[in-house]
């Protein structure tokens, strides 16, 4: 475990070596970013960053502003904070001179597609699993929030939890309390604009996109995947919007596979450019 500091906050980070036999340095880094309140970058460690060590590419993984081990602020949960926070962490670890391919779920995958957009020169390539793109999804969410904001108000059920000896789950409700309840998460996902088509369309790196069956979420990414200029949609039958944690199999062979095709794609458009300085902090 690893304590950063980036854009004047605390990041908890946890930094993968590519295996010894496998490292290439020529391979963008991976960098996962996780969903929304109860979730943190443990959901990533076993069903993908391992095997993407192993692969051959450095992984990263961190918990986002306010969630997990990372501090907590009032505010700065909107997706413009969010990129600048991602930008400003890899600088700190002095990722500047590598390309980066991002691993998003849920909602980790809608702010994966924000850094595509405002960094298309850092972006090597997007996996987003299970990404939530449409507008509909964002008053669906900010309504579930709300709810489940006003059901931790006062609860006694972290105190309860505690006593039965349930320390994980009195820790992971003791922070949706205080992310739902005394910062502006829901306010800042409410404000957030959605997507366009027209977004879609500048993306310039290869996207895929991995969803269950039964999702609600795939007509939204059917969207991205019509207007995107590299972009694939992976369904995963039976399933719905738990791709990571019930298909580890079919998941980490598709991701693996969109991995190593990113790479070769930015080896050989860094050929081309030939030697260039950059920093990663926007």
């Amino acid at each position: 475990m690893a304590v950063v500091s980036a854009n004047s906050l605390e990041f908890h980070v946890q930094r993968l070596p590519a295996t010894a036999g496998a490292a290439r340095p020529d391979r963008p880094v991976v960098v996962f970013l996780h969903g929304l309140v109860v979730d943190n970058l443990s959901s990533f460690y076993c069903p993908l960053a391992v095997p993407v060590a192993r692969s051959g590419h450095e992984a990263v993984l961190y918990d986002l502003r306010g969630h997990g081990r990372t501090e907590r602020p009032a505010s700065g949960y909107d997706s413009r904070t969010a990129v600048r926070d991602l930008f400003a962490l890899l600088g700190a670890l002095d990722l500047g001179h590598r390309p980066v391919h991002l691993v998003g779920n849920s909602y980790g995958g809608t702010l994966a597609v924000h850094a595509a957009l405002a960094r298309p020169d850092l972006v090597a390539g997007l996996t987003l699993l299970e990404p939530p793109l449409g507008g509909a999804w964002v008053e669906n969410m900010v309504d579930t929030l709300s709810a489940a904001a006003l059901s931790l108000e006062d609860s006694p059920v972290p105190a309860e939890l505690l006593t039965l000896r349930l320390r994980k789950a009195a820790h992971l409700t003791a922070i949706a309390d205080d992310l739902l309840n005394r910062t502006t998460l829901i306010d800042d996902i409410a404000a957030g604009r959605t997507f366009t088509p027209a977004d879609y369309a500048r993306l310039r790196c290869s996207v895929l996109v991995v969803c269950g069956e039964h999702s609600e979420l795939v007509p939204g990414a059917r969207e991205l995947v019509r207007h995107a200029p590299d972009g694939a949609l992976r369904i995963l039958p039976d399933l719905g919007h738990d791709v990571l944690k019930e298909s580890s199999g079919a998941l980490r062979e598709a991701v693996l596979a969109h991995l190593d095709a990113t790479a070769a794609t930015a080896a050989a458009a860094a050929v081309a450019a030939g030697p260039r300085a950059g920093a990663l902090v926007p």
